[in-house]
C-alpha cells in the first residue's frame, strides 16, 4: 500500500493480506547476517508501512464497529501514525 494508492476500497482482508507480505519481508531480512545501510532503510520503510497498515485496518474495523462506512477510512500519512503515543 502506497500513499498513492486507493486504500479506501481495500478490503479487510486484502488489508490483512498486505500486512502479512510486509511482515514476510520483514523477517527475512532480519534474518540476514549482515546488514548493509540499504537493508536498514528497508526495514525501516517496512516497519513505517506496516504502522501504516494496521492503522487502517484499526480505522476499517473501528468504522464497521459504530455502522459507520469503512470505505471512509483512509491511509494517514507516517508522519501522523508515527507520531502516535504507545
Amino acid at each position: 500500500m502506497t500513499s498513492d494508492s486507493n486504500s479506501s476500497s481495500r478490503s479487510e482482508s486484502t488489508v490483512l493480506e498486505h500486512i502479512n507480505e510486509l511482515v514476510a519481508e520483514e523477517h527475512e531480512l532480519r534474518k540476514l547476517t549482515e546488514h548493509s545501510e540499504e537493508t536498514r532503510a528497508r526495514v525501516a520503510h517496512l516497519e513505517e508501512q506496516l504502522d501504516q497498515a494496521w492503522d487502517l485496518l484499526r480505522q476499517r474495523r473501528a468504522h464497521s464497529h459504530v455502522e459507520g462506512d469503512v470505505d471512509t477510512s483512509h491511509e494517514r500519512s507516517v508522519k501522523v501514525v508515527e507520531s502516535y503515543e504507545q
